[in-house]
């Protein structure tokens, strides 16, 4: 009688386990995603002016949306630098490093005076603290997604790696929240550009404290605890990956480049700043009807988990890049309209295509990459296909309309995008169910491809 609880004690220990760590995953991308997108929001209304004036409107506009891209541009740097650290000291401990760092950025992003007061200075900090961004965002994805993932159940991976997924969305969520709450109630009109633009950044400090003692009391995966003992653990990682997985590397991030320049059109403030001017949207509607849109992103992605599950990982993304084929010229049309239903059916439509080719993506990746360099693969991966896709996807919108004064160039611009991302993942064997311990590590080294060399 004294040993059945003892027998029985593993399983509810293992499962409130992994309930944390999907609450890590969860709260953690939040956040970074929070801070990300509460600068992009700001790029596209307040930054050109403060920040870019003596450049003029056009270019000032222009300018503000390419810091967005800057950021980008260092994430395979910290994709390097979390992949190596990640895959010989632990996914919890960078993850705890990507996530204090991003925070701290943003923050101060909220203190630096305009360029009235100090001039170029202004500017250059500016950009500093966004390439700080860049290097935290780099390393955060890819640590989170192993953390969800190598924890999970076998049958339950798909829903696993949604977790880090939903970051996004509800980073998005709340990010055009209390945006739109400080432009329609607390900070209106002048004021809004005065100072409360501030106030979402400095909010970043309460949240760094959360994720902080959240992540802080989450344990390392399994598959990292094995890799301790073994001898592969001592190789250089990223070595190893460019040298036998150099083609799966630029093939995974080709899968996530359609997806993230779809995504940035919303979360990287073209779409803001396009429905407020020239289409003549009210400010407030916009960002409320993004907040709608970040909401369906949501539950889409989080659907897509659990069917990633049941259909494969492939199948998931394909019906997903499939829509935002469909939904690229509709999206701006039904915005021109200026009609604010269909706006929100706009940004619904859409965001449901997103959320059925990123909610797969984590159980994907991790399933292509052998353990031993699995952190390098799926980090350096995702910010390349981050370079590829979204880092001047907002820039390369802004320049399209400018130089043919039609939405329709932005709208081919993003269905070529997903259209070379369904291509991409049609070319990844499914591998759903794989076993990601290190001593498969053979199998995981092989298979990837859906037409195998002979």
């Amino acid at each position: 009688m004294t040993q059945t609880p003892t027998s029985a004690s593993p399983a509810p220990t293992q499962k409130m386990n992994q309930r944390r760590v999907a609450f890590a995953a969860v709260i953690g991308t939040t956040i970074e995603w929070y801070d990300y997108f509460t600068y992009s929001t700001a790029a596209a209304l307040v930054f050109a002016h403060l920040y870019f004036a003596p450049a003029g409107e056009g270019i000032g506009q222009m300018l503000a949306f390419a810091t967005i891209g800057i950021s980008f541009l260092f994430r395979p740097l910290g994709a390097f630098l979390s992949g190596h650290f990640g895959d010989r000291l632990g996914r919890r401990a960078v993850l705890v490093v990507t996530l204090v760092t991003m925070g701290v950025a943003t923050a101060l992003i909220g203190l630096i005076p305009t360029y009235e007061t100090i001039g170029i200075t202004a500017p250059i900090l500016l950009i500093l603290l966004r390439i700080v961004q860049g290097l935290s965002a780099g390393g955060e994805w890819g640590g989170a997604a192993l953390l969800a993932v190598e924890h999970a159940d076998e049958d339950k991976r798909g829903r696993a790696g949604s977790y880090p997924q939903l970051g996004v969305p509800l980073g998005m969520l709340l990010s055009s929240g209390v945006i739109a709450l400080m432009t329609g109630v607390i900070s209106p009109g002048e004021a809004f550009m005065e100072w409360g633009w501030r106030i979402p950044f400095l909010l970043s400090v309460v949240l760094i404290g959360v994720g902080y003692w959240v992540r802080r009391a989450v344990e390392d995966t399994p598959v990292f605890q094995e890799m301790t003992a073994e001898t592969a653990k001592r190789k250089a990682p990223i070595l190893v990956l460019f040298k036998k997985h150099l083609s799966l590397v630029l093939v995974a991030a080709l899968i996530f480049a359609g997806n993230n320049a779809s995504g940035y059109m919303t979360t990287g403030g073209f779409v803001t700043k396009y429905a407020t001017d020239p289409v003549g949207f009210d400010q407030t509607d916009v960002l409320l009807a993004i907040t709608f849109g970040s909401f369906v992103w949501l539950v889409s992605t989080a659907a897509s988990g659990v069917l990633a599950d049941h259909i494969g990982r492939v199948k998931t993304y394909v019906l997903g890049f499939l829509i935002l084929i469909v939904t690229a010229f509709p999206l701006f049309w039904l915005i021109d309209t200026g009609d604010l239903g269909l706006l929100y059916l706009a940004l619904g439509i859409f965001s449901i295509g997103l959320g059925l080719s990123y909610g797969p993506q984590a159980a994907l990746y991790v399933e292509l990459f052998p353990a031993s360099i699995r952190f390098s693969g799926v980090a350096i991966s995702y910010a390349l296909g981050a370079v590829l896709g979204g880092a001047f996807a907002p820039t390369i919108a802004q320049g399209l309309l400018q130089a043919t004064g039609t939405t329709a160039s932005v709208s081919l611009y993003l269905l070529v995008m997903s259209a070379i991302s369904l291509l991409a993942v049609s070319l990844v064997r499914d591998r759903k169910g794989i076993d990601l311990s290190v001593a498969n590590e053979a199998e995981q080294s092989s298979g990837m491809w859906r037409i195998a060399k002979r």
